[in-house]
This record gives structure tokens, C-alpha cells and sequence, in this order.
């Protein structure tokens, strides 16, 4: 049978992502990995941690196996080579063509998953290209609506609102983008985690959930009637509940996954039990990405020193999720 082929770009070219890109093909990993990037970068970062490295170019052909220390390469050049840690915004456009690359691979069938080392987008956007990460640009060029989710083995956990100041929070948050986002997280625990009646935790906006509207009415006026909607629609949804109690071991065995109002409501207490083990999934797009659940980490970059737990953790769960999508689609 042949292996499942995961695109995996090497993000900012002077951060950790060629370096963990390098580790990865290192590992025993059942994949058929394709570099989307320049050949000479990862050779560059081989060399640095004197890991031996095969490139091959990819031709498409299947796979049955993968030996360690090999990986095929889609060549996308540089513009000007990289200085680890000092991002360069003359290599905007050739990260986002290898972004292009990958997503349009998935679309056509070329690709079975995405796997996205960090990129830095003040480079991109220093660079007078238009850019607010990742999870918006796959959407985008697949004219999907998605939602992002970061999930270890033990908590998945997927956001009302991504990046916003507090400040901005409130008014984000509406009873019809509530339910978008929870008809998205619904279907996406159904064909992708295989969950049959998913079990939603939802929180609330405010301390313990508003207090009954004395601590604010965003769930009495607004997070409430989004969910007694989806209810009344055979949804199986908790809350909302207090973010303080919500992750206590006593709660988690209720849900499968938890819907936070916002970046820092929910993502923290993830990343402080399971941070080299989550991973950033995009929820609602027609193919599998997975990411890791870190920034480009500048100061770690040529070092040898960055992690490659959260890269792995993310190839890992786009072939497990890759797979479920082959047996139900009827493929081999």
C-alpha cells in the first residue's frame, strides 16, 4: 500500500521551520514527506546539526516505504539565502508560494495532508503583502470557512475568535457566528475524529459565565439562544460554562471538545500540560492541515537547540486524520 503523502512547508526560512523540517525526515515517521522549499536551505540546516540528509526530487510516484534521513522536494527558491534568526521580507512571496504549492497540491490530489512549520508574518506584511496567517490564506484559496482548533490526545479545544485585542472580543462574538462555528466544529469531530454525537463544551464570554447577567449579559443576550438554536437542531452542547472549571478533570469526561471565546480563554491551559504534543488543526477546509502549536522561535533558529515534538505531533495526527479520510471515501 502506498504511504500517505504529506506536504510539509518549511515556513520562515530564518526561523526553527527548516530545522524541525530536517528532524522530522530524521524520524522513522510512515509518510511519504514532501519539502515544499528551497533544497539548499534544508541542506543548510543538515549540515549545521550534521544530520544526514537525502533529497530526491518528487516525481509523484508512490511510495511504499521511507527509510529515515529521506526526504522528496518540491523546489521553491529563495529570494536572498537565510540568516538564522533575521527574517528577510525579500523571502515574503517565496513563502507564500510554497503555501500555494501545498494547498493547491491537496486540491488536485497530489497531497493527502498539510503539515505547516512556523512562519513570521511581519515579515510578510513588511514586505507590503497583505497577510494574517496562515489558517486565513488556505481558507481563502479554498473559498472554505473554517475554524481553528488546537488539539493534544487529551483536549481539543477550537476558538470563537482567533487573533483579536481583548477589546474586540464582545462584538465579535454574535449569535449567528456562534452558530457557524459550532455547526463547523460539529461536522468536523463527526467525519474527522469520528465521533458520532459529538459532546461540545462551550464557555462564557465573562467570569463564572456572567453570573446571571450581573457580570455581563453576553450570555444572556447573545451565547445562550445560539445554543438552544443548534440544540433544537440534535447538537449535544454544554454550557455555557464557566472557563475557570471548565477544564477540571471531573468536567473533561462530559465533552469531546470545548469552544472558547477567545485565544487566551482556552489555549493556555492546553499548552501548559501539552505543549510538544498540540497541534494547530484547520477545521472545515476539503483536505487535512495540520501546524505545529509554536511561533518561528528567532532565537532558537541555527541553533540545534529547537524541539521537533510539536512538527512530529502534527505529521502524526494528519496521517491518522488522512487515513480516516481514505477508508471513508473507499480508497486504498
Amino acid at each position: 500500500m502506498a504511504l500517505p503523502r504529506l506536504a510539509v512547508t518549511a515556513g520562515e526560512p530564518a526561523g526553527v521551520g527548516p530545522d524541525l523540517l530536517v528532524k522530522l525526515a530524521a524520524s522513522p515517521l510512515a509518510a511519504d514527506l514532501v519539502a515544499i522549499t528551497d533544497r539548499a536551505l534544508l541542506e543548510r540546516a543538515a549540515v549545521r546539526y550534521g544530520i544526514p540528509l537525502r533529497l530526491a526530487e518528487d516525481d509523484g510516484a508512490a511510495l511504499a516505504a521511507r527509510e529515515p534521513g529521506t526526504l522528496r522536494i518540491r523546489h521553491v527558491p529563495l529570494a536572498e539565502a537565510e540568516r538564522p534568526g533575521q527574517p528577510d521580507p525579500r523571502n515574503a512571496r517565496h513563502v507564500l508560494a510554497t503555501l500555494a504549492e501545498a494547498a493547491d497540491g491537496c486540491m488536485e490530489g497530489r497531497y493527502d495532508a498539510i503539515v505547516t512549520a512556523p512562519l513570521q508574518k511581519a515579515s510578510i506584511n513588511e514586505a507590503g503583502i497583505r497577510f494574517s496567517g496562515h489558517t486565513e490564506f488556505f481558507a481563502e484559496r479554498a473559498r472554505a470557512d473554517v475554524v481553528m482548533m488546537l488539539a493534544s490526545p487529551e483536549l481539543r479545544v477550537a476558538l470563537a475568535t482567533t487573533h483579536l485585542p481583548l477589546h474586540a472580543v464582545p462584538a465579535a462574538i454574535t449569535a449567528d457566528g456562534l452558530a457557524r462555528v459550532l455547526r463547523i466544529v460539529h461536522a468536523e469531530l463527526r467525519s474527522k475524529f469520528g465521533f458520532a454525537q459529538p459532546r461540545i463544551a462551550v464557555l462564557g464570554l465573562n467570569p463564572h459565565a456572567g453570573e446571571g447577567g450581573h457580570l455581563g449579559r453576553e450570555e444572556i443576550d447573545t451565547i445562550v439562544p445560539a445554543l438552544e438554536r443548534l440544540r433544537a437542531e440534535g447538537m449535544h452542547l454544554l454550557g455555557p460554562l464557566p472557563a475557570d472549571t471548565a477544564f477540571v478533570p471531573a468536567q473533561r469526561r462530559h465533552y469531546d471538545a470545548v469552544l472558547a471565546m477567545y485565544h487566551d480563554q482556552g489555549l493556555p491551559v492546553l499548552k501548559s500540560e501539552a505543549f510538544d504534543r498540540t497541534v494547530n488543526l484547520t477545521l472545515g477546509l476539503p483536505y487535512v492541515r495540520t501546524s505545529v502549536d509554536h511561533g518561528t522561535a528567532l532565537d532558537l533558529a541555527g541553533t540545534g537547540k529547537a524541539d521537533p515534538a510539536s512538527l512530529i505531533a502534527a505529521a502524526n495526527l494528519a496521517l491518522t486524520l488522512a487515513a480516516r479520510r481514505r477508508e471513508e471515501s473507499g480508497e486504498e
